[in-house]
């Protein structure tokens, strides 16, 4: 039958069923390239490899997005004495939240004239709604809207420092995570003449209403940064002429041996825990600790700060007599 030769060289019909036929090498030439190497699960659609990496990819690009967001949506401080507090230390607000049918006491009738007076917008409310605004927390009738705090560049903060009328003095707070340390580290920074205070973009407290309200409305009046690269900052700062002196239990001298108080310094705290971070650690100066009774072993970050910073300024006064 035409196409079933078996002489070398003859080629088969294409609707034949045979197998392969002499000189064709068993396969069609196609067939016989690489496909290349296999793709790695995560790269294979039908794995479940691949599913749970674009599962991390979906929620990764969610949590970017919230970082991205964070500090620029309005708080709500919660409750009589908190709104309060924060109204008395001239914390800015834009709206105070009272429920409707709330049983009036003192701190209510303060809380709404303090308002008042300020011009701040005194809103009726109903206790579900309020319950809505401040997330479900314990509000006793009461809310205070804050609005995003407005941060400077370090690039500004020098500047700041370096145009007052006294040698620079900085702080940087490196890991500090608990705003109510940051409230009190920013008003111990303004009681003991620091011309502002640098906050790293990651892992740090950020400026909300309880660091409002614990610094006692002094962080409206001092400028406050945040640096994307706390070591590569604080090594512009040190290029400029400042001393970095980092706040550490094992410190190359103690508090009382600070000879470089009186010149342009920034005071760098680290956290509770952890103290200062190895980078930042290599790019201070000088560190300093605080000598301390026996069995006590570490102060809080805000409390070592305000000590550091009063032994500043009082040897800055010193000099200042002359």
């Amino acid at each position: 039958m035409a196409g079933n030769s078996k002489r070398k060289g003859a080629m088969r019909n294409p609707g034949s069923k045979k197998g392969a036929v002499v000189g064709s090498g068993g396969q069609k030439s196609k067939g016989l390239q690489g496909k290349g190497p296999t793709p790695k699960a995560a790269e294979r659609p039908n794995h479940p490899a691949y599913k749970r990496a674009k599962a991390a990819a979906k929620q990764d690009a969610v949590r970017q997005t919230r970082r991205k967001s964070a500090g620029k949506e309005p708080e709500t401080v919660a409750g009589r004495n908190p709104v309060v507090e924060c109204l008395r230390a001239g914390t800015p607000a834009t709206a105070l939240y009272v429920a409707l049918g709330i049983e009036a006491d003192d701190r209510v009738a303060e809380a709404v004239r303090l308002a008042a007076d300020r011009g701040i917008s005194v809103l009726e409310v109903t206790r579900n709604e309020l319950d809505r605004i401040t997330g479900g927390a314990l509000h006793q009738g009461l809310g205070l809207q804050v609005p995003p705090f407005e941060y400077d560049t370090p690039d500004q903060l020098l500047e700041f420092a370096l145009r007052a009328d006294e040698a620079p003095l900085l702080v940087a707070l490196d890991g500090v995570t608990d705003p109510r340390n940051l409230g009190a580290v920013v008003r111990s920074a303004a009681a003991f003449g620091a011309q502002g205070v640098l906050l790293p973009q990651r892992r740090s407290a950020s400026v909300t209403a309880v660091a409002w309200r614990t610094s006692a409305g002094t962080a409206a009046k001092l400028p406050i940064a945040i640096a994307t690269n706390l070591t590569r900052t604080l090594k512009d700062w040190a290029s400029e002429g400042l001393m970095i002196v980092g706040l550490d239990a094992d410190g190359d001298v103690d508090v009382d041996g600070l000879d470089l108080a009186t010149g342009p310094l920034v005071v760098v705290v680290g956290s509770e825990g952890r103290g200062l971070s190895r980078l930042v650690k290599e790019s201070c100066d000088q560190t300093v600790s605080i000598p301390m009774a026996p069995g006590v072993e570490s102060l809080n970050a805000s409390v070592a700060a305000g000590v550091v910073l009063a032994e500043v300024a009082r040897r800055r006064r010193v000099e200042a007599r002359g």
